[in-house]
């Protein structure tokens, strides 16, 4: 027993002084180590030595690895004391693929500064004895941020030439040379890939080849809320996050409780289970390879009811304003909840949203439809108490109401120079409630008796001649199959009550249209009516009503067109006959006017002044506001002058101080949009001799004019003119008293001798010469048959005191020729040198020689002579 004890004690002591001799062998290390590889990670597991149970510090195990023979990491393994005996594991993921270059692992021990020998493990990547380059590694995922590392083995007798990335999702290029026929590229990720990843190239002096790199985020989801439809199902639904970038190659995948969802969930999952009152958990997990994320909502599920959509929506009754709607439910449960719906009714115009609540809501009635109008609802419900959402839309339906009478129209009126038109907007598709069949007018003066005419639809606008001293008051009615409309009325004032008052001012219109505003006035009790009509041509007129607490209104048309002035006036409404407050005039857009403006362009000289002028510029023909206008004129190649006027009225304009040359005058209207409208005429001035020729000239050929109008129209008319100034003598009829009284007296006719003369010549008539028996002293006008019977000696002075005054004569006898005899003379048995006394023959008489009678020379003057008296031979009894 003692020899037993020597012989232990010797080899503890032997032990211990080879332990002293080698002081830096550990003999506790690693044992039965293994090295696997799976998806580029390397898995190394080991045992402990059994020596290491007998240590009661704690032990360390350090391990390195060397990327061709580089040291690349180092991390240390520790040990607890209760882990002793079992097996110890250790992955790492090289930032190079396993098949780049080839790997070692060394491994050791340590434990109070006393460290295990190294134990080596060596990776050596497989040769496929490839003609490509080779890159890795292939079809990898990597996160957007990170460093990633690529290599490209060459084929044996290849250089290489290039490696790099594909795209704009890496930058910060860093390529080395890592063995003989391996060169690697590291590269910052900052960007992710397209679905279908990056492509790395290698290109060699014979070859190319690459591989897929998938560049991308981990998940992103967030917002996660559950809910119920049915009462029997959870349905959660969250926000997805930002694209990953990896759908081809790491889709995020979806658990809802531990179940996992469709694949193609797009924010929406649910999950069968039972849903009761009360709160619980509702947990979701989203994954793909770079990445996890766990999402979860605590809510009762019974205050988050989302309804489906209501089935089977019809309409059961329709009337002209109103219908019922009805409809059913896909969940039974339903019926036990307070309700509400909203529908959306609406028309090829409008739409509009109304709300109906209700326990076991399955109908509803719509009110103040239109008549006659096709509507389309559709309508979405949720629950009532603790609402959560809408559920959708359920499928439309459609229907159209009853017809009806037509609304009452708006109308108008306008004063058209004798005429008031009366006009009327045609009714919408909305108003009518039927085909329109025609209109009904009516007009009458204040307190009588009315009178009406009908207008057939289409047409809009009826002229009426009213009396325009007298207001008068108009009614319209519009008539369609189910009866008329309510009747328009508006009272016409006296014509142009006042317009007179009322001047037009200039506007500006804007974006297609006019913006007017103006001062309130408070006769305007019922609103403002403001109308618009083009200034000048045909005019249909458009109107807008507006209520009485706005002064504005912005006006558009589809019948506004640039360049057209128009009228717009502006009038307050009355109980009684509207009133005309303001007028404007403006265009929508004016336009430049186009050259020709001027159709007549006229010039005149004065002395060396030229004075150009043109016809008024019609407003049909001003496309802008003429705010005055300019007259250019130059000589032949010389500098243009020019003079203008600020009056738009104006229609002449002056040249002045010019040469004797020709000139050239160009008109332009200078209007707000620029000068336009040219319109050009060239004149050559005369000197002042050539306009003192010409005006002569003028004169005389004139007036050579006037004369041979004068004698035309002398020779054309002599005979009208001879009858008005030198009429025949009517040949006197002699009566016996007369002739009795003519017996009495001593007369001597002198005839000249005919017998050698025309039948025209015979027209000289002979005078009477005779003396009177009239006592000496009377007065030629007191004796009768209107001769003088005074002396002869006395006839001189008589003259001279006082002319003697013929008597008028009677009425002009027949032609003489009809009397005369054939052969020209008065009367055979008349003698001019017969002094025999007057004796009664049966063609006439004979005159007699008085005795005491001087006998006159031809040239005395006779004292007594009446002219153009022809004795005609008295009938025969």
């Amino acid at each position: 027993m003692i020899a037993w004890l020597l012989l232990v004690s010797l080899f503890c002591s032997s032990a211990q002084d080879g332990y002293l001799k080698d002081p830096g062998v550990f003999p506790c290390g690693p044992q039965n180590i293994t090295v696997s590889t799976s998806d580029q990670v390397i898995l190394l597991t080991w045992e402990d030595d059994p020596s290491c149970m007998s240590l009661r510090d704690a032990l360390t195990y350090e391990l390195e690895a060397l990327i061709a023979d580089e040291p690349t990491h180092y991390e240390e393994v520790a040990v607890r004391s209760d882990e002793m005996g079992s097996r110890h594991s250790w992955s790492w993921s090289p930032h190079l693929a396993l098949e780049c270059a080839p790997i070692t692992l060394k491994l050791r021990s340590r434990s109070q500064g006393r460290t295990s020998p190294w134990q080596l493990e060596r990776i050596v990547p497989g040769n496929d004895h490839s003609f490509l380059p080779e890159v890795y590694p292939r079809d990898k995922v990597f996160q957007v941020g990170s460093k990633a590392t690529f290599c490209c083995v060459l084929p044996t007798g290849q250089v290489w030439k290039t490696l790099n990335v594909s795209g704009d999702s890496s930058t910060n290029w860093v390529i080395r040379k890592i063995g003989n026929h391996t060169y690697s590229l590291t590269v910052d990720l900052i960007k992710g890939s397209v679905e279908s990843g990056a492509n790395v190239i290698c290109e060699t002096d014979q070859e190319h080849n690459g591989a897929c790199a998938y560049i991308g985020y981990p998940p992103a989801d967030h917002d996660l809320t559950c809910e119920t439809r049915d009462f029997q199902s959870v349905e959660c639904l969250w926000t997805v996050g930002r694209n990953t970038h990896l759908a081809l190659k790491s889709p995020t995948t979806y658990q809802l409780l531990g179940s996992t969802c469709a694949e193609e969930s797009d924010g929406r999952c649910s999950h069968k289970v039972r849903v009761d009152i009360g709160e619980r958990n509702w947990t979701l997990t989203a994954r793909n390879q770079l990445g996890t994320v766990n999402l979860t909502d605590r809510a009762d599920l019974m205050r988050r009811v989302h309804m489906f959509a209501p089935q089977e929506v019809k309409v059961s009754s329709v009337n002209a304003s109103s219908v019922r709607l009805d409809w059913n439910w896909a969940i039974q449960m339903y019926d036990d909840l307070s309700i509400r719906c909203q529908l959306k009714i609406s028309d090829s115009q409008t739409s509009a949203v109304r709300d109906c609540v209700g326990v076991a809501l399955r109908f509803t009635v719509l009110d103040n439809l239109i008549p006659n109008w096709r509507y389309n609802v559709t309508m979405r419900c949720g629950t009532a108490q603790h609402f959560w959402k809408w559920s959708e839309w359920s499928s439309s339906v459609e229907f159209l109401t009853m017809g009806d009478v037509p609304d009452a129209l708006d109308v108008w009126m306008q004063g058209n120079d004798s005429q008031t038109i009366i006009a009327w907007k045609v009714p919408l598709a909305n108003q009518s409630h039927g085909d329109i069949i025609d209109y009904e007018v009516t007009w009458k003066p204040t307190s009588e008796r009315r009178k009406k005419s009908r207008v057939l639809h289409p047409k809009r606008s009826l002229a009426l001649s009213l009396d325009a001293t007298r207001e008068h008051v108009v009614s319209v009615t519009a008539r369609n199959k189910y009866g008329n409309s309510s009747p328009s009325t508006i009272t016409i004032p006296v014509l142009n009550t006042g317009s007179g008052r009322v001047k037009s001012s200039k506007t500006q219109g804007s974006n297609g249209g006019f913006n007017l505003s103006w001062s309130a006035s408070p006769i305007a009790s019922c609103g403002y009516i403001v109308d618009w009509c083009p200034s000048r041509g045909l005019c249909t007129i458009d109107w807008l009503r507006v209520p009485p607490s706005e002064t504005n209104v912005g006006i558009f048309s589809e019948n506004f067109r640039e360049g057209v002035r128009y009228l717009l006036s502006i009038y307050g409404c009355t109980p009684g006959a509207p009133v005309l407050l303001e007028r404007r005039e403006g265009y929508v857009k004016e336009k430049i006017i186009q050259d020709g403006l001027f159709r007549t362009l006229n010039w005149k000289q004065r002395d060396m002044d030229v004075e150009v002028s043109w016809d008024p510029v019609a407003l049909q023909e001003q496309s802008a506001f003429i705010q005055g206008y300019i007259l250019y004129y130059w000589e032949n190649n010389s500098s243009v002058m020019n003079i203008s006027t600020d009056n738009p009225r104006d229609t002449s304009l002056t040249a002045r101080n010019l040469q004797i040359n020709s000139y050239t005058f160009t008109v332009k209207a200078n209007t707000t949009v620029g000068q336009c409208g040219a319109t050009s005429i060239t004149v050559t001035l005369n000197s002042l001799t050539d306009n003192l020729i010409k005006a002569v000239g003028i004169t005389i050929a004139t007036i050579f004019v006037l004369l041979c109008l004068i004698v035309i129209l002398c020779y054309r008319n002599w005979e009208c003119i001879k009858l008005k100034v030198y009429p025949p003598i009517p040949m006197p009829v002699l009566k016996d008293k007369w002739m009795t009284s003519l017996a009495k007296q001593s007369c001597r006719p002198v005839f000249v001798e005919m017998s050698h003369h025309t039948e025209a010549e015979l027209m000289a008539i002979p005078e009477l010469h005779c003396k009177s028996e009239a006592p000496p002293g009377l007065d030629c006008a007191e004796q009768g048959n209107g001769c003088f019977n005074e002396p002869v000696e006395n006839l001189t002075t008589r003259r001279a005191a006082a002319p003697c005054q013929l008597p008028l004569l009677p009425p002009p006898p027949p032609p003489l020729s009809s009397s005369l005899p054939k052969d020209g003379r008065l009367n055979p048995a008349y003698n001019l040198t017969s002094t025999d006394s007057l004796v009664e023959g049966s063609n006439g008489y004979q005159p007699q020689k008085q005795k005491g009678q001087l006998e006159e020379a031809p040239d005395t003057p006779l004292p007594c002579v009446l002219t153009y008296i022809l004795l005609p031979q008295l009938p025969s009894e």
